[in-house]
């Protein structure tokens, strides 16, 4: 491992940049930008972030991170070689040098004293496992979504971060949307009356089964550390199919459109509008058609969630969407809300409602508001500084993962599942509790909290 670099202080910085600049006899005549003037931030004050994952997603997040002047990106980390040299690339070509370390243990990167914060972008069967031990290193945590692969799993990692004091920002995005925000404060302020139905309307389809996949199983080629890649995961021999995005739909690894698959998203903004965030729904019932090649996970779903105090949640696919729902035939995924005076529909594309008079709505100053995010990363940043919440913790995505689970169980048991949103486990149903916790594949392994049963 390359030796690390302590931070610098700011004026440990400024004594250097002295030294520098006075050689010759020339005043020493420092750029207004290193001194944090002309609301510039000063190299000392940035908060130096290292990414973990720089696949499809996390290669999205690294090339917008280095976009941000409050940031310096120092490291990254992945299990593929050619991801690493690409995000490499990307970072020293910003910042023009070739400072960057790359890293394939993300146990490595946690312990550098020179990293602040992480923005982790792997697949969801390693978020825990690199929550856990962030939190134990002392860094701040940006994690994309899903949480988690189980509920015991979502509970170890939320309490570790939580007794760490990190700040941590979970990736659902869609709450520092101005669509949401405006949809939610609409709801807070009794704008539709008493919120009765969330029909969502998200993810898969009967387009997704066009087709089967199947897959061809070989040796790794050079430049993917596979073993790595599976980590916690049950074994099976390696196939250029099961690592592509094609994991997403394997249980293995996910819950497809119940998770990473878009659905946590849609789930997560059920939670919000609902003000649910400290809790969960106390009962999950559907259906569920599920993929029978390399796939195993739902793609045809419709799930009814009951919170305690009575609104309904229905957790629908496109197709089933739009075959039930007249408001979903636009094709967005998107939320419909439905209150005892009006509704109103949302998504990332825009919004409309019933009554049509709701859009001129104005929220006043004196009424109730969300935390005003228009940039989940700079949210993140801005809690690091400041020590306020974000608009997404750890919390939240506890929860949100604990909804996800819920409704997957209750398709493969075909039946209604209740759960107990303190204690966290299933009521009186030993079958559904066996499913809040997987095995972890040896070396790697979590220390669960005890519940009672």
């Amino acid at each position: 491992m390359a030796k690390q670099k302590q931070p610098m202080g700011r004026r440990r910085f400024l004594k250097k940049a002295l030294a520098a600049a006075g050689v010759a006899g020339f005043p020493a005549i420092i750029p207004g930008s290193a001194l944090g003037m002309n609301g510039a931030t000063a190299p000392s004050e940035r908060i130096q972030i290292a990414s973990i994952g720089v696949g499809s997603m996390g290669g999205g997040h690294l090339r917008n991170l280095v976009n941000y002047e409050e940031v310096r990106v120092v490291a990254i980390c992945d299990v593929k070689e050619d991801r690493r040299q690409a995000g490499k690339s990307v970072v020293d070509t910003k910042y023009g040098d070739k400072s960057c370390v790359t890293h394939n243990d993300f146990r490595e990167l946690l312990a550098r004293k020179d990293v602040d914060a992480v923005l982790i972008a792997t697949g969801e069967r390693w978020h825990p496992l690199i929550n856990i031990e962030a939190a134990r290193q002392g860094k701040h945590m940006y994690s994309e979504k899903p949480f988690a692969l189980s509920i015991a799993e979502a509970q170890a990692s939320r309490d570790a971060v939580l007794r760490s004091g990190v700040v941590y920002q979970f990736g659902t995005q869609q709450r520092s949307s101005n669509n949401y925000r405006f949809a939610t404060e609409l709801v807070m302020n009794g704008r539709i009356g008493e919120l009765k139905k969330i029909l969502i309307c998200s993810n898969g389809g009967y387009g997704y089964a066009k087709s089967r996949i199947e897959e061809e199983v070989k040796d790794p080629p050079p430049g993917i550390d596979y073993d790595t890649w599976l980590g916690p995961s049950p074994y099976h021999r390696y196939s250029d199919r099961r690592v592509t995005n094609i994991w997403m739909s394997i249980t293995d690894y996910g819950l497809g459109h119940m998770g990473g698959l878009w659905g946590i998203h849609d789930l997560d903004y059920a939670q919000w509008v609902n003000e649910a965030d400290s809790t969960t729904p106390i009962s999950a019932e559907g259906t569920g058609v599920f993929h029978t090649d390399i796939r195993d996970t739902a793609f045809i779903y419709d799930i009814e969630y009951k919170y305690a105090n009575g609104v309904i949640c229905e957790y629908m696919d496109m197709s089933t969407a739009k075959r039930k729902y007249e408001q979903f035939r636009q094709g967005a995924m998107a939320a419909c809300l439905v209150g005892t005076k009006g509704w109103i529909y949302v998504a990332r594309e825009g919004m409309w409602t019933n009554p049509a008079s709701l859009m001129r709505s104005f929220i006043g100053p004196n009424e109730r508001h969300v935390i005003k995010s228009n940039d989940h990363k700079q949210n993140f940043f801005n809690a690091i500084r400041t020590g306020e919440r974000t608009i997404s913790t750890v919390e939240n995505g506890a929860h949100d993962e604990m909804m996800c689970q819920m409704g997957d169980v209750a398709m493969r048991l075909k039946r209604k599942v209740r759960f107990d949103p303190v204690k966290e486990v299933f009521i009186d149903d030993p079958e559904a509790n066996r499913r809040r916790f997987r095995s972890m594949r040896s070396p790697w392994r979590i220390d669960v909290p005890e519940v009672t049963l």
